[in-house]
């Protein structure tokens, strides 16, 4: 069985350094909630709002250990206006045997916004 899990953060402002960082952050906390082992992983969606331009957060889930096989692609949200601003995104499909039910969803910073009822 292939599920989804899902997670987002935001940042302050668009700098390389902080989307590398938060999208690490992000990552790493949706793998040990979710007991996640690439191995498994078939593979992951990164997007950001179109106001991050200054790196690929992509490039932060190939750097996590064991990781560099997964495919990642990278995207922009939707411009809709009143959106969420300088949110990254991240949508892992992981072969398991969990429950949907059972998936824990990681929303952080102002993204517990996004879907306060799964933020923890």
């Amino acid at each position: 069985m292939i599920r989804g899990v899902r997670g987002a953060i935001t940042i302050e402002y668009d700098d390389a350094e902080l989307v590398l960082q938060e999208t690490t952050k992000l990552m790493k906390k949706i793998i040990a909630a979710n007991h996640i082992n690439p191995e498994d992983v078939a593979s992951v969606v990164i997007s950001t709002t179109p106001d991050i331009v200054s790196a690929f957060p992509a490039r932060a889930v190939r750097t996590l250990p064991d990781w560099n096989y997964v495919p990642v692609m990278c995207m922009h949200e939707m411009n809709v206006p009143g959106a969420l601003p300088l949110c990254i995104r991240a949508l892992i499909h992981v072969n398991t045997e969990v429950t949907q039910k059972e998936i824990q969803h990681i929303y952080l910073n102002d993204a517990v916004k996004l879907r306060p009822d799964l933020a923890k």
